[in-house]
C-alpha cells in the first residue's frame, strides 16, 4: 500500500514529463525506474462482469497478494496479538511482517 501511494504520487510528475516531450530525459529514465521497479510483483488474474456498458470487477487472485484472510482478524495468533495496538510502530510495521512471512513461504514453495 505505501509503496502505491509513492508510485500514485509520481504520476503527475509522469505524466507532465511525456506531456512535454521529455520521454528520453534522465528525470524520466528514474521514473521508469521507479515505475517498473513498483509493477515488479503485480500479477495475477481479475474477473470482470460487463454490464450495460459498466465494467465491473468481481475478483481478483494473485500468488504474491500480500492479503491473506487468516491475517486480517483481530483475534490471536502468530502474526497479531492485543498487545500490538498498543504500540503504533509495532502495528504499523505489521504489513512487513506478512510480506516476511509470504516471501520465506513463497521461496519454500
Amino acid at each position: 500500500r505505501e509503496v502505491m501511494k509513492i508510485r500514485d504520487s509520481l504520476i503527475p510528475r509522469y505524466a507532465e514529463l511525456i506531456y512535454n516531450g521529455f520521454w528520453f530525459s534522465p528525470e524520466m529514465k528514474l521514473l521508469q525506474k521507479t515505475m517498473d521497479n513498483a509493477q515488479e510483483t503485480v500479477n495475477g488474474v481479475v474477473r470482470l462482469k460487463l454490464i450495460k456498458g459498466n465494467c465491473i470487477p468481481v475478483g481478483r487472485k494473485s500468488d504474491q497478494s500480500l492479503y491473506q484472510e487468516s491475517f486480517a482478524t483481530f483475534e490471536e495468533d502468530a502474526v497479531y496479538t492485543q498487545s500490538d495496538a498498543g504500540g503504533f510502530i509495532r502495528l504499523n510495521a505489521l504489513r512487513l511482517t506478512i510480506q516476511a512471512l509470504v516471501e520465506k513461504k513463497r521461496t519454500k514453495d
